[in-house]
């Protein structure tokens, strides 16, 4: 492992952690700048097993030996061993989970692919929320989602807080960003799917009706908390569905309600 000691907050080789609460700043580095952040060891391994790049890692003396494990014959990689005062200046918060990795973000995938053989997908609609979004992701890994696609303008789920409250799953499950709906919606029925939107409507099937015989292929549509799915995300939808509630309460979490939509309707698909 190519271990470098630094001490000093300045040194341009830190360029890539410096201030990382600055959301304009992240915004740039990330997206634009063909990168993303990976926050712990176990986050660095699942995006590794995934087949991305690291440029270079920064961590604590004390976290080596685990780091050793992950990063064991990428000798390519540059490990900047930092004191934890420096790590904490240099990013503008406590690193405490001992790993940082500056990562090369990859290409989209084409929609296509990403739904060449799913049954079941998640697509997540302007979710602006980082940590929804991570969330999302890991309901879609643990209960069965075969991919997940995101509109234009939902958040990134390679931004560091959605990476870290999905603990990774970004990487595990296959997700790629849709056009706009005027195409997007082509692309999806092309394919063979079924574009059910959870929504609260009068013309609304429950979703125990809609699991208990779901079609073969089927795109579950969630929407942002407070305004919920678009017009134009409504009218490309093959049928409204909606979570039977009590207690008075109307609607639940995004993600919430994707773990519960995606427990029943793989369960109907099993049979």
């Amino acid at each position: 492992m190519q271990t470098l000691r630094i001490d000093d907050r300045a040194d341009e080789r830190l360029a890539d952690y410096r201030d990382l609460t600055d959301v304009a700043l992240r915004r740039v580095l990330e997206p634009e700048g063909g990168l993303y952040m990976a926050e712990s060891a176990k986050v660095l391994a699942r995006a590794l097993a995934a087949g991305h790049t690291p440029r270079s890692v920064m961590t604590q003396e004390r976290w080596l030996p685990e780091l050793e494990t992950v990063l064991a014959g990428r000798d390519d990689v540059p490990v900047y061993v930092v004191p934890s005062d420096v790590a904490e200046s240099v990013t503008g918060y406590d690193v405490h989970r001992g790993v940082l990795a500056s990562m090369h973000r990859p290409a989209d995938r084409p929609v296509a692919e990403v739904l060449a053989g799913a049954r079941l997908v998640v697509i997540l609609e302007d979710i602006v929320d980082h940590t929804n979004v991570g969330a999302a992701f890991r309901a879609a890994a643990g209960l069965g989602a075969d991919a997940v696609l995101v509109t234009p303008r939902c958040a990134d789920p390679l931004y560091r807080r959605s990476v870290r409250v999905s603990m990774g799953t970004v990487f595990q499950v296959p997700w790629t960003r849709l056009p706009e709906w005027a195409e997007a919606k082509d692309q999806l029925r092309d394919a063979g799917f079924h574009i059910a939107a959870l929504a609260l409507a009068d013309e609304a099937v429950s979703l125990d009706d809609f699991a208990a015989a779901p079609p073969e292929r089927v795109a579950l549509l969630m929407g942002a908390e407070g305004d919920g799915l678009s017009r134009k995300a409504l009218a490309a939808s093959d049928s409204v569905v909606t979570i039977p509630m009590s207690g008075g309460v109307d609607s639940l979490n995004v993600a919430s309600a994707s773990a519960v939509a995606l427990w029943a309707v793989s369960r109907g698909q099993r049979g």
